[in-house]
């Protein structure tokens, strides 16, 4: 008994000595243990019966009512809305740009009909009375005479040399042709006007500079004969294409389906795909705007010389006008929802604001007014031929020889209803021209652009380097080069076409495309020649004898 007391003894001493380390370690702890593992099972109870709880409806009332916040993301959805925004603005903007280009372009057509034929006939006066009048400044007839003498002779030339060709005979050739044939036609004839326009202003700009150029110069060209004979060349072949082109636009019309003129119309649409999905520059954003504006005007004149031939083999019944109106209708429509889209898109995969359309009309409406200043170097017509790659002279001679064919022209009363047309004609020019000038001055000066129409023309000895590459040379050598940089837009183009070659080559196209605003200059202060490179590079600064408006994607 003793063994057993003194056993349960040790065994009490050990619990004692066991209680002890026990209590050492904290009861806490041990009530901790207990709890987290109720804890960790009636977590997994919980569990358990969430997932038993799952179901479809379950699933379904918390997608209807699960939120989320866009403040969150407030820049990217202001960006959004931005260009939500911009879109809307574009057709606005775009359209804006192409009434004030289009009447530009019907400013330069009319010229042809109109003034070009008054001051062609000033000039063979003055030939006529030299012998009493005698020389005055060494000069038979002043440089912008001897251009129109040339418009007007080779307007007559090209205008019999087009009685040769057959309208009627083209006409029956070309509706002989299958429709996809006739598709193919008019896209090749498409590209070759864009081929035409684009080296046609150059055999112009040639032979004017050859016939012109003092006398005292080196002579470096084939002649003025030469030139003359290709600006003929060329007036006449442009002018059959555009009559090709205005043929198979009237078989489309009067196709019995019209199935020929739908496919001609999609074309349109094609041109979408080939140019939204294209990396754009404000540069050639412009040039695109310019081939757009030239190509709706030439359109227009192709609808009208299809309406012209249409009455005429109508006997001008007017009720068969009306047949025409809805296909004219849905030509036009295409033409300004195609280029709606295809702008629209374009700014908004480059990031460019709708405000660049206001810059481009600046750039347009500038151009206008200094064509107007004593120290010009350039007619306007000649002018909007070399930015947008409208080329007045073939259309002109074209429409001549259509309106001349469709309308006889018998009697005193004909002839004084033709003087009245006539009459009309100088009238709506010169209204037409004055309105522009108006705008176009507003325009230049919410641009903030007067002060460069008072910068004086380049000038520069025979022999000698244009005075802006002297300056330039002189500013590489430490001379500040600000007076370099402002350069007149009316300078000959000799000299400019010297002097911004290479600058277009260094530069960044984003940079020569806003207008000059102080806000820029101070950014700029931190590199002074990025500062004088870029303070005048707008878009007046191109160089419009080469870059081609009319720009083939």
């Amino acid at each position: 008994m003793a063994d057993a007391a003194a056993l349960n003894g040790e065994d009490k001493e050990e619990d004692g000595g066991k209680k002890p380390r026990t209590a050492a370690t904290g009861p806490t702890e041990t009530l901790g243990f207990y709890e987290s593992s109720d804890w960790s099972l009636g977590e997994a109870k919980r569990k358990k019966q969430s997932l038993s709880d799952l179901s479809l409806l379950r699933f379904i009332s918390a997608e209807l009512t699960r939120g989320y916040f866009l403040e969150h993301n407030e820049a990217k959805y202001k960006e959004r809305r931005e260009r939500v925004y911009t879109c809307l603005r574009i057709p606005r903007e775009l359209e804006k740009l192409m009434i004030f280009g289009f009447f530009l372009c019907l400013d330069a057509f009319l010229y042809v009909f109109t003034l070009l034929p008054l001051r062609v006939l000033l000039a063979f006066i003055r030939l006529i009375t030299l012998p009493c009048c005698g020389l005055s400044g060494g000069r038979v007839l002043q440089p912008a005479q001897v251009c129109d003498i040339m418009k007007g002779v080779i307007l007559i030339i090209c205008y019999f040399m087009m009685h040769y060709v057959d309208y009627s005979m083209m006409y029956h050739l070309i509706r002989g042709q299958s429709v996809i044939k006739l598709y193919i036609i008019y896209n090749m004839l498409e590209v070759a006007d864009r081929l035409f326009s684009s080296f046609g202003q150059d055999i112009l700009d040639a032979l004017y500079w050859t016939a012109t150029e003092p006398k005292e110069r080196k002579r470096a060209h084939i002649g003025v004969i030469p030139h003359f004979f290709m600006a003929v060349l060329y007036v006449f072949l442009h002018a059959i294409l555009i009559l090709v082109q205005a043929t198979t636009l009237n078989v489309a019309f009067n196709s019995h389906n019209k199935s020929l003129l739908t496919i001609m119309m999609s074309n349109n649409f094609v041109e979408i795909k080939g140019s939204v999905f294209k990396k754009f520059e404000k540069n050639n954003l412009f040039q695109m705007s310019n081939s757009d504006i030239k190509e709706r005007f030439t359109n227009y004149v192709l609808l009208l010389i299809v309406c012209l031939r249409n009455m005429e083999q109508f006997s001008w019944n007017p009720d068969h006008l009306w047949v025409l109106f809805p296909d004219v209708c849905m030509v036009i429509a295409s033409e300004i929802a195609v280029d709606v889209v295809k702008h629209a898109f374009i700014t908004k995969f480059n990031d460019i604001t709708a405000d660049v359309y206001s810059e481009y009309r600046a750039s347009l409406a500038f151009e206008l007014v200094s064509s107007r200043q004593k120290n010009a170097y350039t007619d306007y017509s000649d002018s909007v031929s070399r930015r947008m790659g409208f080329i007045p002279l073939p259309l002109a001679v074209l429409l001549i020889r259509v309106v001349t064919s469709s309308i006889k022209v018998q009697g005193i009363l004909a002839y004084t209803c033709v003087v009245l047309f006539y009459l009309g004609l100088i009238t709506l020019k010169v209204l037409n021209s004055i309105v522009l000038l108006g705008k176009s001055c507003q325009y230049v000066k919410e641009a903030k652009m007067e002060e460069k129409l008072f910068q004086p023309p380049a000038t520069g000895a025979p022999g000698k380097p244009p005075k802006k590459a002297q300056s330039k040379s002189k500013s590489s050598q430490g001379i500040p080069a600000e007076e370099t940089v402002n350069t007149s837009i009316t300078s000959q183009p000799i000299h400019q076409a010297a002097s911004t070659a290479p600058l277009l080559v260094e530069t960044n196209p984003d940079k020569f495309l806003t207008t000059p605003d102080g806000e820029e200059k101070d950014i700029t202060q931190d590199n002074s020649e990025l500062k004088h490179r870029s303070a005048n590079k707008d878009l007046l600064d191109i160089d419009r004898f080469t870059i081609c408006g009319n720009r083939i994607d």
